[in-house]
């Protein structure tokens, strides 16, 4: 397997540096990097509500996601511990620790718990118990979390594979692999179970519809396509995990566009300019995306037509968007969750959560949504 370089982004400009494992996140983190913008009040804002809180340890350098499926909250860190809580009163059930440096988040379908670890390593846990069910391997570092559906288990390696292992007893069922690319942005890329279809992105600014019972892929279509006189300027890869709605699938990349498609067709259905690392997301009506330099955007879903832009957060490292209600809810590098009006944009709420940046992409919950700090606390928040 050949070695591949990974992206660093300087603060003082844009350079290479060979086999450098630096979170994206983490770009403009330096004391030379653009400052963040500071945060003025908001007249008559909202009150934030915590519906409960607890705590995990640390991620360190890696993004780590929660997930809510049944009726808990499922949620790991850095040094192997993996826990459940009841998603209405955080009543933790049970915690486990697997004794492995874990490296992203959590997927489950309510049923299971699978993990990852930076050396290829999955766990597949019992989602009541927390007892391990099975273990297996795969080719390279894990960075995104499992997606567990349709009696599978999907786990995306660094090196540009996918493995289906069988929910029940960890057998691998098929693996879809393309050749990577030479250079590429090390931030997590996931996967998307949507009914019998995986949806992932990959470099080179391509999405990829792959069949469930086989590994074979129905169609690939272009988010992006590179451009530029440099490598590094060409570097296009899809970051987040695609977003299914209806029979449209959304993809952001970065240094591309955020771009929506027919799920049956692969036909492209509009796309945008954008440079984002960490994906899109959608609800009824809108895609939301923040971009790279800290603007949050709201596109019509049918049409791709602009609704609104809030730049006020710039260089604040956001975290993917997320549609809650009336509003739009938001992270940033300093552990502050935004919230913003949904038909506008404009600020309605503000939250600290104590300084720890927040990279993963805020969850729904029943009631409000849930984010992860990078310090490992779970705030369960509604207005």
């Amino acid at each position: 397997m050949r070695m591949r370089t990974l992206l660093v982004l300087l603060a003082a400009g844009l350079a290479l540096g060979a086999c450098s494992s630096l979170n994206p996140m983490n770009w403009f983190s330096g004391p030379s990097g653009p400052t963040p913008a500071p945060l003025t009040p908001i007249a008559d804002a909202k009150a934030v509500r915590v519906l409960w809180s607890a705590s995990l340890g640390g991620g360190g350098s890696f993004t780590f996601s929660p997930v809510f499926a049944g009726d808990g909250v499922f949620a790991a860190d850095r040094d192997g511990a993996v826990a459940s809580f009841d998603a209405a009163s955080g009543r933790q059930r049970w915690r486990v620790s697997l004794e492995a440096r874990l490296s992203g988040g959590v997927g489950s379908d309510g049923a299971q718990v699978a993990v990852a670890t930076d050396e290829g390593e999955v766990f597949a846990l019992d989602a009541q118990s927390g007892k391990v069910r099975w273990r297996a391997r795969v080719s390279s570092e894990v960075l995104a979390a499992p997606a567990v559906g349709a009696g599978l288990v999907l786990v995306r390696s660094e090196d540009s594979r996918i493995f289906a292992f069988d929910a029940v007893d960890g057998k691998r069922v098929w693996v879809y692999q393309r050749a990577p690319s030479s250079l590429i942005v090390r931030s997590p890329a996931g996967v998307t179970i949507d009914g019998d279809t995986a949806y992932a992105g990959f470099s080179g600014g391509k999405l990829v519809a792959i069949a469930l019972n086989n590994g074979i892929a129905r169609w690939e279509g272009s988010v992006a396509v590179p451009r530029g006189a440099t490598e590094l300027e060409r570097i296009t890869e899809v970051l987040g995990s695609p977003v299914v709605r209806g029979r449209e699938v959304c993809a952001a990349a970065y240094q591309g566009r955020v771009a929506c498609f027919d799920t049956g067709s692969g036909n492209l259905l509009w796309s945008r300019e954008m440079s984002s690392v960490n994906g899109a997301s959608v609800d009824e009506t809108n895609v939301y995306v923040s971009d790279d330099g800290g603007a949050v955007y709201a596109f019509e879903r049918r049409s791709g037509r602009s609704l609104w832009k809030q730049d006020r957060l710039a260089n604040r490292q956001l975290s993917l968007p997320l549609s809650v209600g009336s509003e739009i809810v938001v992270g940033d590098l300093e552990g502050y969750v935004h919230f913003l009006a949904r038909d506008s944009g404009a600020f309605v709420a503000r939250m600290a959560t104590g300084g720890s940046p927040i990279r993963a992409a805020p969850i729904r919950l029943p009631e409000g949504c849930l984010v992860q700090t990078q310090s490992g606390g779970l705030f369960a928040l509604a207005l």
